[in-house]
């Protein structure tokens, strides 16, 4: 790793451009103030004054196999001296071998890929698939859930980032998954949970009406809204429904696909097989923006002889395409899958356990492989979240509080309302990972101390 010599002036520089200039996404623009940064190699990134950060959020958890990864880098410098762009309607060898590859550890009977540009698009056309095979336009999503920023893909999204968009796709009904937690269902086990809430997606089959619905997408394990492991069995009681009300079941891997949790897809951790799956992030770690929907044979084959009304400059990028070629060879040659097994279940999880007992601000741990989240409260009795939901301004003082504390510790988190989220890349090497527990272990004092005034109050 190589840390760069501080350079006042090109810090300020890229901050006076970027300010001038570029228009960020989700924010205020008057109201923020981006950090310019330098370089990054594996799990580090640096800024210019040369303060290096462990990236625990893997940017925006798409850097699976870290910075600047030399045979990532090195199959794009090749295929740009090949050929840096062509045509989706041509056929091409780097396109084709990276569907063939992404279709050989897709569930049986999956055999198509259709390349987007990311996770949005990747969801919008799975969407558009599902209601031309059944015919039916309605879609059904969780309110705790994120499916992207495109017309229906913010629709879908169950996080307040949709409410300034309404209306967009007005065929969308959200419906509360499991959540043990904090459960709607008011249930006392996993069990319940489970029976609960599938009564309930159910019951909103038959009031929306099963004859509209062309669809139900879900993130086989919930992301930015709470790293929420599906309980035993909700998976595929959610596929028995889409069996026998005729439903095509997306699942949405877009963040936790591509070894994420320990496996090539999410769901084979759960014995479920959807209809489609979107991928985007972790498939070339996002070098180039790449996404795409896994195609099950039997929708593939409804547009054999019908046309399919979609497509993308930009699908199946020669340069997106040669970084997840790249990335398979990295995770056979390095047995990334059975790496994040064994760090979620020996180092991650036991520690965040560890926390969980020591920290009076922690409520509960949960995740798997490297997908964390850390939910924070000001009352483990009541479980009052730590900042209200969607909080913003002096209410969300308490993780702002936290994560500055991780920052000046040399940390970089991934906060989301009142909760951190442990997502580093996929190649971190344990010392680090031990070493970034340990800034969040310290850091968690801070938001104890908030809890404490809750309590004296």
């Amino acid at each position: 790793m190589t840390l760069t010599s501080p350079d006042l002036a090109a810090d300020a520089q890229v901050r006076a451009d970027d300010r001038a200039h570029v228009f960020h996404s989700w924010s205020a623009q008057a109201l923020i103030d981006p950090l310019p940064i330098a370089g990054g190699e594996g799990a580090t990134f640096w800024d210019y004054a040369g303060n290096g950060y462990l990236d625990f959020s893997s940017q925006l958890v798409n850097l699976n196999l870290g910075h600047q990864h030399p045979d990532l880098v090195a199959a794009i410098q090749r295929q740009a001296g090949e050929l840096a762009t062509i045509q989706p309607a041509m056929a091409n060898g780097t396109r084709g071998e990276l569907a063939r590859l992404i279709a050989e550890v897709a569930p049986e009977g999956f055999s198509k890929v259709f390349f987007t540009n990311g996770g949005a698009d990747a969801n919008e056309n799975a969407v558009r698939m599902a209601r031309l095979v059944t015919g039916k336009r309605k879609v059904l999503a969780m309110y705790r859930s994120y499916h992207g920023n495109t017309s229906t893909a913010i629709t879908l999204t169950g996080d307040p980032r949709r409410w300034a968009n309404e209306p967009a796709d007005a065929s969308v009904v959200h419906f509360f998954g499991p959540y043990a937690y904090r459960s709607a269902f008011h249930s006392a086990s996993e069990e319940e949970e489970t029976a609960r809430a599938l009564e309930h997606l159910e019951q909103t089959i038959i009031l929306e009406g099963a004859s509209t619905i062309g669809a139900i997408i879900l993130e086989t394990v919930v992301g930015t809204n709470g790293v929420l492991v599906p309980p035993p069995g909700y998976l595929p009681g959610v596929r028995a429904l889409c069996d026998k009300y005729g439903i095509v079941y997306i699942a949405d891997e877009v963040m936790v696909g591509f070894g994420r949790i320990g496996e090539w897809f999410a769901v084979d951790a759960f014995d479920v097989v959807p209809d489609l799956i979107t991928f985007a992030k972790g498939v070339n770690s996002g070098y180039v923006p790449l996404g795409g929907v896994v195609i099950s044979d039997a929708i593939a084959h409804h547009f054999d002889t019908v046309t399919f009304p979609g497509g993308l400059t930009y699908s199946g990028h020669p340069l997106a395409c040669a970084p997840g070629i790249a990335t398979f060879e990295v995770f056979r040659r390095d047995g990334i899958l059975a790496r994040v097994r064994d760090l979620g279940e020996r180092v991650v999880g036991p520690r965040l356990r560890e926390m969980a007992e020591k920290h009076p601000s922690v409520g509960e741990v949960r995740g798997r492989g490297l997908f964390w989240a850390i939910e924070l409260v000001r009352d483990r009795e009541t479980r009052e979240p730590l900042v209200p939901f969607n909080a913003a301004g002096a209410d969300a003082a308490p993780m702002a509080a936290f994560a500055a504390a991780c920052k000046k510790a040399g940390l970089w988190p991934f906060t989301h309302f009142n909760r951190v989220h442990v997502a580093p890349p996929l190649v971190i090497t344990e010392d680090e990972l031990v070493r970034g527990l340990d800034i969040i272990d310290e850091a968690l004092s801070v938001a104890d101390g908030f809890a404490d005034e809750a309590a004296a109050a």
